[in-house]
């Protein structure tokens, strides 16, 4: 499960393909929640890949080797729920990819939920579509 703390960072990165925020097509929600307890987290923005043999393109660079070293993460660090990793498509904000191990952590109802296509988000959206790419994505109704 990929989370970050800001809803720009993850239209960002949902919508990245098609540069456009559609809220129609596969019926998008905007789901909220607090996380019932602490996560471990392996820090990815600071020195942590350049001390392991890597660089920080590992999670800015291509899926393949960015998904190549979560695995192996995964596998060497049993005790670690999800990493935090910086959002190639908003300017490195922090965003964190969680494993299945970080399941009991999160709650059993969000503290909301709601279509993207609901009117009140509309502007909203439209604000963030303009900021992200000075209005190279339009919003689909």
């Amino acid at each position: 499960m990929y989370i970050a703390d800001s809803l720009l960072t993850c239209l960002a990165e949902v919508f990245q393909a098609k540069r456009r925020i559609d809220v129609v097509t596969a019926q998008p929600m905007l789901a909220t929640f607090a996380l019932a307890r602490d996560v471990p987290l392996l820090d990815l923005v600071g020195l942590w890949p350049t001390r392991a043999g890597a660089s920080t393109a590992i999670h800015s660079g291509p899926r393949p080797r960015a998904q190549a070293w979560a695995c192996a993460i995964y596998d060497a660090f049993p005790e670690i729920e999800g990493v935090l990793y910086c959002s190639s498509m908003n300017a490195n904000q922090p965003t964190i990819g969680l494993f299945e191990r970080a399941l009991s952590a999160l709650p059993l109802l969000p503290t909301s939920n709601d279509a993207l296509s609901n009117p009140l988000l509309r502007a909203l959206l439209l604000r963030f579509a303009i900021h992200l790419t000075h209005s190279s994505i339009h919003l689909v109704r």
